[in-house]
């Protein structure tokens, strides 16, 4: 396993970040347990997840079978950066009350205490923002921060989803009350979605934070979609299917097939060895739903890509360019 300090901060992270969100709607917990059990074996010490996942009816759900594999001992939780995220209201459906969403004082410090609970630990090692809230006022939010990090509770705060503007908001705001701010970034970012190039990740390096680039296949849109369908008859759905209707979509990704297929590389390994070469990447977010599929991610940080296969991805999914060149003179 290779290993990256997270930003700025002297935490040394895994280069994948093991993504939970199909542990309990997808992935039953014995399973589970066997990732997680296979991706520390592997090397693998960042695990993320939130407290809303699970969803509808079972949110908080993946935060407690983490919980309860954690408690099997044999130095999983101390051997595990542990990084989970608030905002996402938690109230069941017919039982919406005020306070029980968003960034108040109040909810971050309810939110905490309840995902503490469901993970059965002491402490979460990066706590993040998993949304902008327009509402409350970033010098609320440090207060809350502040108070959890001196109990122990939370030792870093990171952010997700946040445009450039609001990572700069956030930790100049920090930085008057003498806190560390935001060390992490998650972002969508992949080949085929390179927005977060125009300001989130110019702000991010900025700003010391490391980026934690989510859905880094676009939703299974980079895994040989198109070759999986012909091979397989296995159709594409969801994102992937909204964006293969486009017929530009398309013939991008079966450019993107034909290059790799070319080279004898496997489309899912390289859209995660390609997020491995941009810079500010801390790792990417990878969501095994099968130990099979955690195997297939690991592969990706043995390849390494030549520089033959980064300009031929560059040309078929061409960057935005540099901010603000790419939109001014």
């Amino acid at each position: 396993m290779k290993y990256t300090q997270l930003g700025r901060t002297g935490l040394k992270v895994s280069r994948l970040v093991l993504g939970t969100m199909n542990f309990g709607p997808q992935t039953d917990e014995p399973t589970s347990h066997a990732i997680l059990d296979a991706a520390l074996d592997a090397g693998l010490n960042f695990v993320d997840t939130a407290n809303v996942y699970g969803w509808g009816e079972n949110k908080g759900r993946t935060e407690e079978i983490i919980g309860t594999w954690f408690a099997q001992g044999g130095g999983r939780r101390e051997k595990t950066v542990l990084a989970t995220k608030v905002y996402a209201s938690m109230s069941r459906e017919g039982e919406t009350w005020p306070n029980e969403d968003r960034l108040s004082a109040l909810n971050i410090r309810r939110a905490v205490e309840a995902s503490l609970k469901r993970l059965q630990t002491d402490h979460i090692d990066v706590y993040q923002f998993h949304h902008i809230d327009r509402l409350t006022p970033f010098e609320e939010i440090w207060q809350a921060v502040d108070v959890l990090i001196q109990q122990g509770k939370i030792l870093y705060a990171g952010s997700s989803n946040f445009p450039g503007y609001k990572i700069a908001q956030a930790n100049e705001t920090a930085a008057r009350r003498g806190m560390v701010g935001l060390v992490s970034e998650q972002c969508l970012y992949n080949l085929a979605e390179r927005r977060a190039e125009m300001e989130v990740i110019p702000a991010a390096q900025e700003y010391g934070l490391g980026v934690i680039p989510w859905s880094p296949l676009h939703g299974g849109l980079l895994g040989g979609v198109i070759k999986k369908e012909v091979e397989g008859g296995r159709r594409a759905s969801g994102r992937s299917a909204d964006a293969l209707a486009n017929s530009t979509v398309r013939a991008q990704v079966q450019a993107y097939e034909d290059l790799l297929d070319k080279h004898g590389l496997e489309p899912g390994e390289v859209g995660l060895a390609w997020l491995l070469t941009r810079p500010g990447v801390t790792g990417p977010i990878v969501g095994p739903r099968t130990a099979e599929q955690l195997d297939g991610a690991l592969r990706a940080l043995e390849l390494e890509l030549s520089e033959e296969v980064l300009a031929g991805l560059e040309e078929v999914f061409p960057g935005p360019g540099p901010s603000p060149e790419a939109f001014a003179w």
